[in-house]
């Protein structure tokens, strides 16, 4: 059977169908045409850059284009790299992994001096055509008469890391670890970057989208904020990408049609806005921006009031895939409590979870919690011993291993170790902030780069709840399934999550037509079952949406009311979808 997935899930932008410029030359002209005449007066452009854009291409195509009198980057008026790694030290940490969220803003970077220096270029001429770009190009320039801002979508950012092609902010470490450069942009870069969209965007006359090397395209700031009201109006999915790993299965590429010749993938993100990216259609051109862009903007119609009250502009639920179908056990791991998370990373709150069986094959199965009666002694020894070149760890002397079939749920509230076990396909359904990973053991592996894996035993000591154990997981964390409603040809179950987390689930399994209600409050969902069904409005307030088996998508809490039914190929079978939203 063909897949059906879609990978580039498109939101078509109604009544802006011409509004997408794109290509240098017409970038160029549109700009021109906003411009005073620059033989009589000055007019400054100012392109304010994400990190992670190819400045020098950006910087080059626009003088070409516009011959500016006078060009001024940003980056030429910060501190000395040294100065700037001592600012960012205290959030970067030496370690490989996790550092702290940082207070940061673009102003600390600037070098007084130097930036009076160019404020004064700037100021001094009287005519013709100023160019001013880079991140912190508005803190230079102050005023302008054209404000462009370079967007830029993180995964694309983390696959220049890997190919050496970008730096942090402020420095010129290239060939650093990919790994140490995603920590710093994490905690420090991308947190200064957001602060300046956050302040600029709503300002800015054109958003500019360079995530296609050579193929930039540009839109205006009425059609950007079109985008985003119809978007936030409507159920829509984010852009998905996948990653291989070295415990990456082979389930992703027949489902989801990826190319058959990788050796794995072992992840799909496939609603974390905090990575995931918007895909915009204007017409036949199609532009990417963030999703965070919708979570900034447009946070209390996209999260609902009370949601939006509590966690502030941040998207609380991840959706995600982990692929071990025909490859290798997880990383046995465990993830902070909100205390500790809160303390040593400047978090507000932690990475809850749950394992969603989509898929498995006889013999799956999931380590969770641990054996009754161990000694967290020996296991800690044990693990350090593994650690440090000893013997292996033997997992199973110490956390019990339950089996997986599909369709089962599995709980996972933080301070619980677990791992998913080779051949399954497991939907992650959980708390956002998904670096905060201890891995305890990684059955002696490499990562893809050679190197090994980062191992958090000391951090994972630290929170790991050692009552967890066999008899405490199989009455409160296993298959925690509860009916709680049914009609004509549907039924609805509650499958968790624990009372210790604020995400709760329900699966609705259904023939004909279910009735939902986002009750002022996002709602993300996957269809776990059928091949395709469509969600429709009762007052036809947003266009019938057809999703397809194993996407997730995300109804704004403005949405209200919406149904689901089986559709086309699903007509008159049983379809199935998980949803989750967060507790009131």
């Amino acid at each position: 059977m063909q897949p059906n997935y879609d990978k580039f899930p498109v939101i078509r932008v109604r009544g802006f169908e011409e509004a997408c410029f794109a290509g240098w030359d017409a970038i160029a002209e549109e700009i021109r045409q906003k411009l005073p005449d620059t033989t009589q007066s000055k007019a400054v452009v100012v392109v304010e850059f994400y990190h992670g854009v190819y400045g020098q291409e950006i910087r080059n195509a626009l003088v070409n284009a516009l011959q500016p009198a006078l060009v001024l980057e940003a980056e030429q008026s910060y501190y000395p790299e040294s100065r700037i790694d001592e600012l960012a030290f205290p959030d970067v940490t030496d370690d490989r992994i996790f550092g702290f969220m940082t207070r940061l803003t673009i102003g600390r970077y600037f070098d007084p001096g130097k930036l009076d220096a160019a404020r004064q270029q700037l100021q001094s001429r009287e005519k013709g055509l100023v160019l001013v770009c880079g991140v912190g190009a508005a803190h230079l320039a102050e005023r302008w008469d054209v404000l462009a801002y370079a967007d830029m979508a993180r995964w694309e950012i983390q696959q220049r890391m890997r190919r050496q092609e970008v730096a942090n902010l402020g420095a010129s470490n290239f060939r650093e670890d990919p790994a140490r450069q995603y920590k710093r942009a994490y905690f420090v870069d991308w947190r200064i970057c957001d602060r300046i969209k956050k302040q600029l965007l709503p300002r800015c006359d054109y958003l500019l989208d360079t995530n296609k090397p050579r193929q930039p395209k540009m839109i205006n700031g009425e059609a950007l904020w079109a985008g985003l009201r119809q978007a936030i109006r409507r159920p829509f999915r984010v852009a998905p990408f996948f990653d291989p790993g070295p415990w990456g299965g082979q389930w992703m590429k027949e489902v989801c049609g990826l190319n058959p010749s990788a050796p794995n993938y072992a992840w799909c993100f496939d609603c974390v806005p905090e990575e995931n990216s918007l895909l915009l259609g204007f017409g036949d051109d199609v532009v990417e921006i963030p999703a965070l862009n919708l979570v900034f903007f447009h946070p209390e119609e996209l999260l609902g009031g009370s949601v939006y009250a509590r966690f502030g502009p941040e998207f609380p639920i991840r959706f995600d895939f982990l692929d071990t179908m025909d490859g290798g056990n997880l990383s046995l791991q465990v993830h902070p409590l909100t205390e500790y998370i809160q303390e040593h990373f400047g978090m507000h709150y932690t990475q809850d979870e749950s394992y969603y069986i989509l898929d498995a094959k006889d013999g799956a199965f999931v380590y969770l919690g641990l054996k009754e009666g161990i000694c967290k002694d020996a296991m800690a020894e044990a693990l350090e011993a593994a650690q440090n070149g000893g013997a292996p760890f033997d997992a199973e002397q110490f956390v019990e291993k339950w089996p997986a079939k599909k369709h089962d749920h599995f709980l996972i509230p933080a301070g619980t170790v677990h791992c998913s076990g080779k051949d399954s396909m497991v939907l992650e359904v959980s708390a956002t902030p998904y670096i905060f990973t201890f891995k305890l053991w990684d059955w002696g592996r490499l990562g893809l780069d050679g190197k090994p894996r980062p191992i958090n035993i000391e951090h994972g000591k630290n929170v790991i709840q050692w009552k967890r154990d066999t008899s405490w997981v199989r009455q409160n964390l296993i298959n925690r399934i509860e009916p709680v409603a049914e009609g004509k040809g549907w039924r609805e179950e509650k499958t968790g999550l624990h009372e210790l987390e604020f995400i709760e689930t329900r699966r609705h399994w259904f023939t004909q037509k279910v009735d939902h209600h986002t009750g002022n409050g996002v709602n993300v969902l996957n269809l776990v079952e059928g091949r395709e069904v469509i969600v429709e409005s009762p007052d036809a307030a947003f266009e019938p949406f057809i999703v397809h088996y194993a996407e997730t998508f995300i109804v704004p809490a403005a949405v209200g009311p919406y149904s689901i039914r089986p559709f086309g190929e699903s007509e008159g079978e049983e379809c199935a979808t998980i949803k989750a939203y967060v507790r009131t």
